[in-house]
């Protein structure tokens, strides 16, 4: 059952006129807890745990919320929608190669650095799924929306280069998750490199996936040196 039939199933006892507004408070108490869910992560939640961390009653989160699978699923799902248009402002404010690629390690280095328990919770959910298939069908949409942002990323830089890239898109996000993924264990644990290391790979590997296109100057002394 996903997140959207959780939600539609506890607002059955919601006066139909009322539906939308329950949804929005869903959504405001959701983001308002994700601090909490954030710093406690999955096994050390519950909503009583959530509450006695947060400004909200008990009551108030099982009355919107079906259980703790359902509040942490709507908090990550609207945090991670908010990461996707970030990444993609960056996309569509970049008009050449090295603009985007400084646009997109800076957005690295920013999530990480600013945001990082908050990622550190949407990895804990996603290794929970391997074994709570309560998880799995919210976290596989969650998991598909990143894929198909990094893949409009590199789509972005096969444009401003002129040849496609090497690998699909489901490698691509593998590689760049992994590298996200490795950075975060090792910023966590107090590495101060972890953050310029990171940016370093991911740079080494587009300009490996791509061949940033060549200044115009560079590119009429090259014609001269082979003539």
């Amino acid at each position: 059952m996903t997140t959207h039939q959780r939600a539609k199933k506890h607002a059955e006892r919601v006066p139909k006129a009322r539906i939308d507004k329950f949804s929005e408070r869903r959504a405001e108490l959701g983001e308002a807890a994700l601090t909490t869910l954030a710093a406690l992560g999955y096994a050390r939640t519950s909503l009583r745990e959530i509450a006695q961390n947060s400004e909200f009653s008990h009551g108030v989160l099982h009355y919107y919320f079906s259980d703790k699978v359902d509040l942490i699923i709507c908090s990550v799902k609207q945090y991670k929608a908010r990461c996707v248009k970030r990444y993609d402002h960056a996309v569509e404010s970049a008009t050449t190669f090295d603009e985007l690629m400084e646009g997109f390690l800076q957005s690295l280095a920013d999530t990480l650095r600013d945001e990082g328990h908050v990622h550190r919770l949407w990895y804990d959910l996603r290794s929970q799924a391997l074994f709570e298939e309560a998880f799995r069908t919210d976290v596989v949409q969650i998991d598909k929306s990143l894929e198909d942002m990094i893949w409009r990323i590199m789509s972005r830089f096969a444009d401003l280069s002129g040849e496609p890239p090497g690998i699909p898109p489901s490698a691509t996000y593998a590689l760049f998750d992994g590298l996200f993924q490795q950075a975060l264990l090792k910023h966590l644990s107090g590495d101060a490199k972890a953050i310029g290391d990171m940016q370093a790979d991911v740079r080494q590997s587009i300009t490996r996936l791509f061949a940033a296109p060549v200044p115009k100057k560079a590119s009429v002394a090259a014609r001269k040196r082979a003539a």
